[in-house]
């Protein structure tokens, strides 16, 4: 009897001892048990993807590096200006100059062909070669040698008006002012339509009034 109540005794202090070692486990530090595990820290999240205007000026940037000759290529820095591509080109020219690759080069010694261009557009190369054996030129260059002309009159003009110049009566100035600024409106208006005709990186500038005045040093 005595060895039943002893090991009686025994089990119900191991049951206590479980359930004291169970609730302190949940009670000692509820918010430790909320902290994520190691595997989800906040250290270790995915980098966010790149936006798609980062993938459009990564693109571009790769498209310009294409575009540079193998020597500047990798050297962002090194590419300042347009001369510094000129540059690595004329070099190139010099060491193939100097190694012989222009020597025996087709048709070195005879006249150039000059009838054709194959750089321009079929339809317009076959347009200006119609006009040239007419003796005609393209709307563009004639329109080119008048607005010279026109600029080359008006800046005579202007400083013969600059030359009558009186400080004492400014009526005259006042007059001549005026109309050559209506000139200037003329020529500008010209300048417009050859800018609008003429082939690409051909355009040119319009007068500028208080530009030219200051050519002259006069405001």
């Amino acid at each position: 009897m005595a060895v039943a109540i002893a090991a009686a005794v025994r089990c119900l202090r191991a049951s206590t001892r479980r359930r004291a070692l169970w609730s302190a486990s949940w009670s000692a530090d509820p918010e430790a048990s909320a902290q994520p595990s190691p595997s989800t820290s906040p250290d270790k999240k995915k980098k966010p993807l790149p936006s798609s205007q980062d993938r459009l000026s990564d693109v571009k940037d790769a498209v310009n590096e294409r575009k540079l000759p193998p020597e500047l290529r990798g050297r962002p820095n090194a590419v300042r200006s347009e001369t510094d591509i000129v540059n690595v080109v004329e070099q190139r020219i010099w060491h193939s100059m100097e190694e012989g690759h222009f020597e025996n080069l087709p048709g070195k010694g005879k006249p150039l062909n000059l009838s054709t261009n194959p750089h321009a557009d079929p339809a317009e190369d076959t347009l200006y070669r119609i006009l040239s054996q007419n003796g005609c030129a393209p709307e563009w260059v004639e329109l080119n040698k008048e607005i010279r002309g026109m600029i080359a009159n008006w800046r005579s003009a202007l400083r013969k008006a600059c030359e009558n110049r009186s400080e004492d009566d400014g009526s005259a100035w006042y007059d001549d002012s005026r109309v050559l600024q209506e000139r200037i409106r003329q020529i500008n208006d010209k300048v417009f339509r050859y800018n609008l005709i003429v082939p690409f990186g051909r355009q040119m500038s319009g007068l500028n009034w208080d530009r030219e005045l200051g050519k002259l040093n006069l405001k």
